[in-house]
């Protein structure tokens, strides 16, 4: 099967943003499905674009075309029942993306793949109420979505080898860096090194070691530099496993090794401290703060992808 037909069913940040992406590719139809058709329905789509074309890294006529290559509809039997790909991007509960695919499934070709963007749940309890569940993948796109190259592929327990080529060829087409998570477990590959290093991270700030714009500070100016270039098992190697194995043996039995949340988190959860949410957390934040962050962020992707 070539895949030229893909559907992002749910239009919020990731749906518009993983609408975006696939529509980038000319080779490439999207339909969006939506619960009501707006008449600003495409401007979260054209303010990434102008971003973009701000920056020069698409022009004025490209623009247009990946606008073209956009439509919505509201009607889910419409939306996928003429589509090779659908990724779902429904909010993150268990029974909501199950029932969505079950019901897809009523409606769309046997041969299309079914694709979760889930970025914790198990693809393999997502495709638990399905009846072909080997097509049934994990997608997992990193926030924001248009930008961030890298997309875990999470192979199911039923996933068959084809929905996992097909899915990571589509991937490519669309621009993105996939790779591919051989085994469903929780937090996939990336989710997983992040928190552990999170869990690291707010312990220091809650034992009083750091504060945390300081944690924050001594991983941008470090090792964060060189992280987009040298990963960890990369580094590894480059140090030696003999001195990585001797680093391990002194400094691991001190590290934060605890299966539950923080308490300081928790605290900071039960107090309504929820950072840009509601301007404070472990930091204070103002709006023109948030503003800053959300802005540097987008500027420093473009940056350093185009």
């Amino acid at each position: 099967m070539i895949i030229k037909n893909v559907t992002v069913v749910g239009a919020g940040m990731m749906g518009n943003a993983l609408a975006m992406v696939f529509a980038m590719s000319p080779d490439l139809s999207v339909t969006l499905r939506t619960r009501t058709l707006k008449d600003d329905r495409y401007d979260p789509i054209i303010a990434h674009l102008d971003i973009m074309l701000s920056r020069d890294v698409i022009d004025e006529m490209q623009k247009k075309e990946i606008l073209s290559r956009i439509t919505f509809e509201t009607d889910l039997k419409k939306a996928t029942e003429n589509a090779d790909f659908i990724i779902e991007c429904a909010p993150e509960v268990m029974q909501t993306k199950q029932d969505l695919f079950a019901e897809i499934e009523n409606y769309c070709r046997k041969d299309a793949i079914l694709a979760t963007n889930t970025s914790v749940m198990s693809p393999t309890e997502i495709a638990a109420k399905c009846v072909n569940k080997e097509r049934v993948v994990g997608a997992h796109f990193w926030n924001p979505g248009h930008l961030i190259p890298l997309v875990e592929v999470i192979k199911s327990e039923y996933t068959s080898d084809e929905v996992i080529e097909l899915t990571m060829d589509v991937l490519k087409k669309a621009g993105k860096k996939p790779v591919l998570c051989k085994k469903d477990v929780p937090g996939f590959i990336a989710n997983r090194m992040q928190h552990a290093l999170w869990r690291e991270a707010i312990s220091i700030v809650e034992n009083g070691i750091a504060d945390a714009a300081t944690v924050d500070e001594a991983v941008k100016y470090s090792f964060g530099l060189r992280l987009p270039q040298l990963g960890p098992m990369e580094n590894a190697d480059m140090v030696g496993t003999d001195l990585t194995f001797n680093i391990h043996d002194y400094i691991l039995r001190d590290l934060e090794s605890s299966k539950e949340p923080s308490p300081l988190l928790r605290e900071l959860r039960d107090s309504g401290k929820l950072g840009f949410k509601t301007g404070s957390g472990f930091q204070n934040w103002t709006t023109e703060d948030i503003k800053k962050s959300k802005n540097d962020l987008t500027e420093y992707l473009i940056d350093m992808l185009y």
